[in-house]
This record gives structure tokens, C-alpha cells and sequence, in this order.
């Protein structure tokens, strides 16, 4: 009997690679979606053939017990979020409530679908399995470099800060019922399916369109960021390994490679024979209030218990990325409709 699949965030660039991963694994797979009319819905119904959809939100509890009761699933993967690190200083409240206490309330909704209980540490209806997507944006200011699973966090935005409090209450249901929860702290990782706000999106998407005469400029904030950037469609792959060890545990998921804005900059304008130099410009108004200025990960836990490798290296990242994006502009020549399209 196939195995079921609950995603969480399913429309984002994370659920729609998991999906076909898990798909191609012979997995059932529900995606957990908020109301009917939802256009990103309809465009990865069209991407993914037999993904089914169940009707939840990460900010009503009583949805969630519905959701995980109706699929009844082997595995919860909780990848719903507000993303975009910079705009957690703008709205802090809604990050806390989706990235912080969603999590919270998907972990109750497994807790009580699985009928776990804090006393006996037993399960009444069967144990789901529950990832839960933690962010090497904990790290924040770190501690020492590169960053494993016990360096010390300290988190330099409201998103960094509801994500370790999603981090730490995964662990804590995992030692207070018995609950299968584990945490993949990843790094950047990025794809042709990133949102456009991101700024390696931003980039190749730029790129495109300045290699096609429909734009001029760049704008960008600080071109000395460094990061360890992957390929998501690599790193699903270790989502679901971590949930079929045969004990729980949190890893960190990275290449081991910093690379910085600037190489993003050069690498996608070097793609299309122009000087990054011509056309980035930078803008003050997009630096962070607190940046966090290097993040790289040590990834040898999961290479060696997982048996996880990326396949995918920044430079080839990058150009997939302009790659994708050239195609998407040339189709699409009116600049506000192509931007309507490029955000997942």
C-alpha cells in the first residue's frame, strides 16, 4: 500500500518539488491549501498531475485536525511560510503567527490525529511522521562558521525568531509525546520557481530581461551578503530522507560553499555576455535593518546518516535560473503580465 503525504506550502517553490518527488516515489500526496480560489492552486494542479488538495490554513487549528484526519497520512511536511525575510520587519505579527505558532498548530493537529498523550507517550491512531522546514536564518549572527546542527542561534530578524521558536516546539513534541518530529535547517535554496522578491530571482529574472532590451537596471542592496546558496529541487531529496531514518533527528541541509551577491550578479550577467558592473546598481533602501552577512553550512551529518549529496553547484544554479527566465520573457513580452507569472 502507497504511503500518504500531507504538504504544508504546497504552492511554494518547496511544495511543488517535494510533490514530484514524493509522486515519483509512489506516494499519495495532498497539498494543504487555503480556499477555493486560489490561482497559485490552479497552476500547480496544471504542474503536477495527481496532486490532490485538502483545504486547511496554518492559522486555524480546527482546519489543521481536519486536514491531517480526512488524508490520514504517513507524513506531515510542514513547509507552509511567510518567506521573504524582509518582510517580517514590516509585518512581524502575521510571520510570528504562520512561522511561528503555524507550527504549533500543525504539531496538535498530529498530536491528536495520532492520539498521543503526554502521559503514556503512546499512540492511539498510529505515528505520522512531521518535518518541519527550519531556516539557517536562526543562525543569525553566528556563532562560529560553518554552522552544524548545535551551533548556537541567534536569530537577526522576526522571521529568524518565529522560525527557531518553530524549530524548538518541534523538538520539545518530539521529547514530551514520543512524536517522530524532526527540523531540516536549510540554507538558501533556490530554483526557477523562486518567487521573484528573492534575490537570486531577482537577478535572473533582471538578467532576462535586460539581455531582451525590456530593462535597463538592477537594484540591489548589499552586493557582500554571503550565502550558501543550493538547488531546491536537491534538497527536498533530504526532506524526506529525514523521515525515514529509523530514529529522529534534526540536520543541516547546505552545499558547504559561500558564494555572495555580487558572484550571483556576475555569474547570471556573465551567462548572457554582459558586465554585471553595466547594470547593477545598489540602493541603500534594500539593506536589511540587521544583516546577517555569512551563512554557511556544514552539511556532513546528512551526508553521512542520510546519505544526502546536492547534485546541483551554484554557478549551474544560477544559470538554470537565467536560462528559465529567457524563455518565460521571450514568450511573454508585456512586462507587467511576465511579472504576474513569476511568482510561485
Amino acid at each position: 500500500m502507497s504511503k500518504r503525504a500531507l504538504i504544508t506550502g504546497i504552492t511554494g517553490q518547496d511544495g511543488s518539488y517535494l510533490a514530484e518527488h514524493l509522486l515519483g516515489q509512489g506516494y499519495q500526496v495532498w497539498g494543504l491549501c487555503r480556499g477555493q480560489a486560489n490561482p497559485r492552486k490552479d497552476r500547480i494542479a496544471r504542474l503536477i498531475p495527481g496532486l490532490s488538495f485538502v483545504d486547511g490554513d496554518l492559522m486555524d487549528q480546527g482546519s489543521l485536525v481536519s486536514a491531517v484526519d480526512l488524508v490520514q497520512p504517513d507524513e506531515v511536511y510542514n513547509l507552509g511560510a511567510v518567506s521573504f525575510v524582509p518582510m517580517s520587519w514590516q509585518q512581524p505579527e502575521l510571520v510570528t503567527e504562520v512561522n511561528g505558532t503555524g507550527v504549533l498548530r500543525m504539531l496538535e493537529a498530529v498530536r491528536i490525529v495520532s492520539g498521543l498523550s503526554k502521559s503514556t507517550g503512546s499512540t492511539g491512531g498510529g505515528q505520522i511522521r512531521f518535518y518541519q522546514a527550519s531556516s539557517s536564518e536562526m543562525f543569525g549572527q553566528v556563532a562560529e562558521s560553518p554552522q552544524r546542527e548545535t551551533t548556537f542561534l541567534h536569530p537577526r530578524s522576526p522571521y529568524g525568531v518565529a522560525k527557531t521558536f518553530g524549530h524548538y516546539i518541534t523538538r520539545n513534541y518530539r521529547e514530551s509525546y514520543g512524536m517522530y518530529g524532526v527540523s531540516g535547517i536549510l540554507f538558501n535554496h533556490e530554483s526557477p520557481r523562486r518567487g521573484a522578491e528573492f534575490v537570486t530571482r531577482k537577478i535572473s529574472l533582471a538578467v532576462a530581461l535586460i539581455k531582451l532590451g525590456m530593462q535597463d537596471k538592477l537594484s540591489l542592496g548589499n552586493l557582500d551578503a554571503q550565502r550558501d546558496w543550493g538547488f531546491a529541487g536537491d534538497y527536498v531529496r533530504a526532506m524526506h530522507l529525514m523521515l525515514q531514518q529509523d530514529e529522529p533527528g534534526d540536520y543541516v541541509v547546505g552545499t558547504g560553499a559561500m558564494h555572495s551577491v555580487k558572484d550571483a550578479a556576475r555569474i547570471a550577467f556573465d551567462h548572457v555576455g554582459l558586465d554585471w558592473e553595466e547594470h547593477v546598481v545598489v540602493d541603500p533602501d534594500l539593506v536589511r535593518p540587521a544583516e546577517v552577512e555569512t551563512l554557511c553550512a556544514d552539511p556532513s551529518a546528512a551526508r553521512r546518516e542520510l546519505g544526502w549529496e546536492p547534485e546541483v553547484d551554484f554557478e549551474e544554479l544560477m544559470r538554470m535560473m537565467v536560462e528559465s527566465d529567457l524563455q518565460q520573457a521571450s514568450r511573454e513580452r508585456d512586462y507587467s503580465r511576465l511579472l504576474s507569472t513569476v511568482s510561485w
